[in-house]
């Protein structure tokens, strides 16, 4: 029996690249949405719902 001393484990430098270059978009498309959500806040539901409700009310007289 020979003792051979294991090799160390093979990186996939390609792929390690890849899972870096992925966290650095990632983390740069986050702060951009949050800086847009910060610029440009969505309107609550209950905002959009009062404003249809507002405009559905009104009739138009009928035409003769």
């Amino acid at each position: 029996m020979s003792d051979q001393p294991e090799s160390a484990p093979v990186i996939d430098l390609a792929e390690a690249r890849h899972s870096r270059l992925h966290d650095i978009h990632e983390s740069r498309l986050l702060k951009v949405r949050a800086a847009f959500e910060k610029a440009f806040p969505l309107p609550s539901p209950s905002v959009t719902e009062k404003q249809s409700k507002k405009g559905s009310k009104k009739k138009k007289p009928k035409k003769r």
